[in-house]
């Protein structure tokens, strides 16, 4: 009998776990093939004791984790370090997001044996016959690993037909862990299922992590399947409402439409993400059938008022500051929340011209409040991500910008909010910018309180709103420290850019 798997997802959250989707995926590719064991770093006290209980049996033999940027490294660094010292016979793989745009440091850090950067769906099951049959790991495509002191990545493997991927193993799941604790309450439903209904992105914005490892390519379920899988967590642990963390849900209006239709009856409330210009194309009668089957709010990346900025972004498509306020007006019409986030911050020639590029997308977000006041505003500090070969991450690297060359570097407090957004480290940005930005997102967030938040009453929504309004029509955004008082210590308000949705079990 082979060694077991033990698959790892990392913490990322305080109070809200959500379905561990990748490392479901991970698990469906090997079930029936391979033992194997969960554990979930948002639902144990002390997870390492919990991985090191079962890795002291001596029955495993596989180690494999999934690696967000930001929180998940605070975990998944140190243990898989630990790991590697107390059992060195453990093979240790990555996958996710960070693990693949930055696999030449986690690899040369020396306890990570390999990365899987894309899919894992067929290339952790060929590491895993590769090891324990000794046949070479270079025909295995998606996959990074180190030959004596060389790093060796071999070629890409095209994108799945997702109808013919296994089922993701919600019942094991729930052997492990119950499943209901990861349904818990939000601004959608009392039971919110965390689903991904497609992978990749078909275009080629220069800022985004998805670029590099999907190369503009999208793959996706078909609507009846999707609506199988929400339809069976519906009807087996009683969810209610949907999160689709897909990086584009909406690039098929026909898709779309049919799993619109497929929904009418389910009385489920549901969020995605979108792009402005794509959903800007579909008919009105889409639109509408939308929010009729429980579409309530769509997340979508404004990026900037500014076209030539969209155009330095390789936003791609036909995104324009026009587009965006249009569409913002457009969604009014369906009762359907945009929820637009825009990044600040970005690289300039001089630091006259980054502070004016602040100031035109404060003025430009006025604009989009006073289109349609229900659109939500979220707000990030640009941060630089490997997309290498862009006009922009050029302009980063010329400015002084580098990323850790040392993988526990990451573990350090800025680079953690570097990674949420929140800590730029980026050399043109000066602090008189930074808490520009952050203040004006705090006045932003007093004067028009998330809907999202569901532990706000309607009075203190109403009070944090007559408190902020002096300073948001008046656009004095220095010092607000009474607003910061109150969103930390009387009303916890939350970010939904950090955190998403509220989840309370």
């Amino acid at each position: 009998m082979p060694p077991k798997v033990l698959l790892f997802n990392p913490k990322s959250c305080n109070v809200k776990a959500r379905i561990p989707n990748s490392i479901l995926s991970i698990a469906a590719s090997i079930d029936g093939k391979y033992d194997y064991i969960i554990v979930d770093g948002n639902l144990e006290e002390d997870p390492l004791n919990k991985i090191c209980s079962y890795l002291s049996k001596g029955d495993v033999g596989y180690f494999g984790s999934t690696v967000m940027p930001g929180p998940q490294m605070q975990q998944a660094i140190p243990f898989s370090k630990k790991i590697k010292e107390l059992y060195p016979h453990v093979s240790i793989i990555w996958g996710g997001y960070f693990a693949s745009n930055h696999s030449t440091v986690i690899l040369k850090s020396g306890f990570v044996d390999a990365i899987v950067y894309g899919p894992g769906d067929k290339t952790f099951p060929a590491w895993l016959d590769a090891l324990e049959n000794k046949t070479p790991l270079n025909n295995i495509k998606n996959l990074v690993f180190r030959e004596g002191d060389k790093i060796i990545k071999t070629p890409k493997d095209e994108l799945y037909d997702q109808d013919t991927l296994p089922p993701l193993p919600y019942d094991k799941l729930n052997l492990f862990y119950p499943l209901y604790k990861y349904l818990g309450r939000t601004f959608l439903g009392s039971k919110t299922i965390a689903y991904h209904s497609s992978i990749g992105c078909p275009f080629t914005c220069s800022f985004c992590a998805v670029v590099p490892i999907y190369g503009a390519r999208w793959k996706a379920k078909s609507a009846a399947n999707v609506y199988k899988d929400i339809k069976y967590l519906k009807e087996n642990y009683g969810g209610s409402a949907i999160e689709f963390h897909d990086n584009n849900f909406f690039v098929s209006e026909k898709r779309t439409v049919e799993f619109c239709k497929l929904m009418l009856n389910e009385n489920i409330d549901w969020w995605a993400f979108g792009r402005i210009d794509t959903m800007d194309r579909f008919k009105d009668e889409s639109l509408a059938l939308l929010r009729k089957s429980g579409c309530r709010m769509i997340f979508f990346g404004a990026e900037t008022g500014s076209d030539d900025v969209l155009k330095k972004m390789s936003k791609g498509g036909t995104q324009t500051g026009e587009v965006i306020k249009s569409f913002a007006k457009r969604m009014k019409k369906f009762d359907i929340i945009p929820e637009y986030s825009f990044v600040l911050g970005l690289p300039a020639e001089t630091p006259e011209k980054v502070m004016e590029q602040i100031d035109k997308e404060i003025s430009f977000i006025y604009e989009i409040k006073e289109i349609n006041p229900d659109t939500e505003i979220i707000i990030y500090i640009y941060s630089p991500v490997p997309t290498e070969g862009s006009e922009m991450f050029d302009e980063v690297l010329q400015s002084g910008f580098k990323f850790p060359e040392k993988l526990e570097d990451w573990l350090n407090p800025e680079w953690k909010n570097f990674d949420l957004h929140k800590n730029p480290l980026t050399p043109w940005l000066t602090a008189e910018m930074v808490n520009k930005i952050r203040n004006f997102e705090t006045v932003i967030n007093g004067y028009y309180p998330t809907v999202s938040d569901v532990k706000l009453s309607s009075f203190q929504r109403k009070f944090m709103h007559t408190l902020s309004s002096w300073r948001y029509r008046n656009r004095i955004f220095n010092f607000p420290y009474e607003i910061k008082v109150l969103q930390k210590y009387w009303l916890r308000y939350r970010q939904p850019e950090i955190e998403g949705f509220e989840n309370t079990v």
